[in-house]
């Protein structure tokens, strides 16, 4: 059975998600990623239009941590439901679940996006709180890459949001046909199997012979055959 991180991998690598990642980029210009429930690492960082602000903070271990912990509470919120969370210095992340069935399987990201214009006194407080903490930064880099935050109004962020909502929708649809198609996939040993059967069947096979080709017990070899066939290697 395919893990959960397996199948979000597999889902990252499609060409829907591709397909659908560079659009969301192109019209919202803001970052996307598809994660594992786990987390351990930052979602967003290094992807196309990352906030410049949060590229900057992950270089600090202690703002770092300050982070994954926002990224952390995005998923203990209710389950099936959006969770948004703000960060130290007002910009809000959301994470879109995306699961098969019941089963939770990681979640679709976006955000490092300002509800609200960005202040003097909002860059001040988050100086402050730098320098409570003893992180190093140059601050008239940090000054313009805050000022240079993407901003939206929360009637268009939740817009957004919806729209990711239906895509994770289809996400699970697709991680659903994953591990449809995982389920029904032949073990190795039953493709040697027949591989073999086919190279020799002129000549008089026994179950034994098979077994021993296989490097398994008999009754193992028989047990899986039926399962993956539906017949006995005699029948086959």
């Amino acid at each position: 059975m395919l893990k959960s991180a397996e199948i979000v991998q597999r889902l990252s690598k499609s060409k829907i998600f591709r397909d659908y990642e560079t659009a969301f980029n192109q019209a919202t210009h803001l970052p996307l990623a598809l994660r594992p429930h786990e987390v351990w690492q930052h979602a967003l960082h290094g992807k196309k239009h990352e906030n410049p602000f949060c590229a900057l903070m992950t270089q600090s271990s202690r703002s770092c941590a300050a982070c994954l912990q926002a990224q952390q509470e995005l998923g203990e919120g209710e389950p099936g439901e959006s969770t948004s969370a703000m960060c130290f210095a007002g910009l809000c992340d959301t994470a879109i679940p995306v699961g098969v069935g019941s089963s939770l399987i990681g979640f679709l990201q976006t955000g490092q996006v300002a509800l609200r214009k960005p202040t003097e006194a909002g860059f001040t407080k988050v100086a402050q709180q730098l320098v409570a903490w003893g992180v190093k930064v140059d601050l008239t880099q940090l000054q313009d890459a805050y000022f240079h935050s993407k901003v939206l109004s929360r009637e268009q962020y939740e817009a957004m949001v919806r729209l990711l909502e239906i895509f994770a929708q289809h996400l699970s649809v697709l991680a659903n046909q994953v591990l449809v198609e995982q389920q029904n996939e032949e073990p190795p040993p039953i493709t040697r199997a027949k591989r073999f059967i086919g190279e020799h069947q002129a000549e008089s096979l026994s179950l034994d012979q098979m077994a021993k080709t296989l490097n398994v017990s008999t009754f193992y070899f028989c047990k899986m055959f039926k399962k993956a066939t539906g017949l006995t290697f005699t029948d086959y």
